[in-house]
């Protein structure tokens, strides 16, 4: 009987093994199919493999070095952006736990992505990751917490911010309600803690405000994506400052699904700035494929872009990115990070 279940054991522990192998080597090939079906017109999946594991390209924000995409935190505190769905925000809450942020982030720098930004309320789980798990991803904030900006920097610095700026939503409705003085206020504020320091914003007509008052941030920070996917709100219906609302009621209105209303023309203005400018949005939340929101923010001038990932979309992203970079790409801008 003693025999029996020896035998018994051994052939359990052969089986897991064996599965475990099998896993590997599924894991393994499928990473490999994916990197071969990646690249538009084929080629040697070895030549993707390689390109998979190259550095992250990275630039730089004064003395900051960031990798040219990094990680968004809409997804890890829940800001969704899911047009007119109703649970996805908490569906999204539901599956970061500390543990899957943790997990997130952890992949992300084994990726070559350094960076995070998002929003100060992520501060307890990212001085929980670098203080107990040993993690160093850099984190940006929007400072669009307490009740003030001032406030949110505050909190931002103290809790480990990299850097700071003025949230997009912040600046926007700041320039539409006639107070870009207080964003300027603001930006010195910033300047007083020695991090490099930025301005937000969704809508283009913030930007030139910022620019005609003569503020000068270390770093912008702006949407840009493509106009052309099935949601997009309808251009007879694009109105200044809509990415703040309030939300149309009516079918092709804007209704949480459109963050960069003019494209060509934020291309053509950003073109003629000078500082490090960091696109989100690049994706308009999930509407569009990877492989084309990175190749048009890039080729349309930003230096690095911000894309909220899932765990499980991070490897991919990274591989895109990476070819993207290494393409032919072709920009209207100069690096300026």
């Amino acid at each position: 009987m003693a025999d029996k279940q020896v035998d018994r054991r051994r052939f359990i522990q052969k089986s897991v093994a064996a599965s475990a192998g099998m896993a590997l080597g599924l894991r393994s090939f499928e990473e490999q199919n994916l990197r071969a079906q990646m690249a538009e017109g084929g080629g040697p999946a070895r030549n993707r493999a390689q390109s998979s594991a190259a550095p992250t390209p990275t630039g730089k924000i004064k003395d900051l070095t960031i990798s040219r995409m990094f990680c968004g935190g809409n997804l890890i505190g829940g800001w969704a952006h899911s047009r007119d769905l109703i649970y996805v925000s908490s569906l999204v809450k539901a599956y970061h736990s500390d543990e899957k942020v943790f997990e997130t982030l952890a992949l992300a720098e084994e990726m070559g992505i350094n960076t995070i930004l998002g929003n100060p309320s992520a501060d307890r789980v990212l001085n929980r990751y670098w203080n107990e798990r040993g993690g160093h991803i850099q984190f940006i904030s929007d400072c669009a917490a307490g009740a003030s900006i001032k406030e949110g920097v505050k909190r931002s610095v103290d809790s480990g911010a990299h850097a700071v700026y003025v949230q997009g939503g912040l600046a926007d409705m700041a320039v539409r309600d006639g107070k870009t003085d207080l964003v300027g206020e603001a930006l010195e504020y910033m300047r007083q803690f020695g991090v490099p320091s930025g301005l937000g914003a969704h809508d283009l007509e913030t930007i030139k405000a910022f620019v005609e008052a003569g503020f000068k941030p270390d770093f912008w920070v702006k949407t840009l994506h493509p106009d052309n996917y099935w949601s997009a709100t309808a251009q007879e219906n694009r109105k200044p400052f809509d990415a703040v609302g309030p939300y149309g009621q009516k079918h092709g209105e804007h209704h949480d699904n459109m963050w960069c209303r003019n494209p060509a023309e934020t291309i053509a203005y950003m073109n003629g700035l000078k500082e490090p400018w960091i696109a989100f949005k690049v994706l308009a939340a999930g509407a569009l494929h990877p492989r084309d929101g990175f190749k048009f923010a890039f080729e349309g001038g930003a230096d690095f872009i911000c894309v909220g990932m899932f765990d499980f979309q991070l490897r991919e992203n990274v591989i895109l990115a990476q070819q993207t970079l290494s393409g032919d790409l072709r920009r209207s801008r100069p690096w300026c990070a």
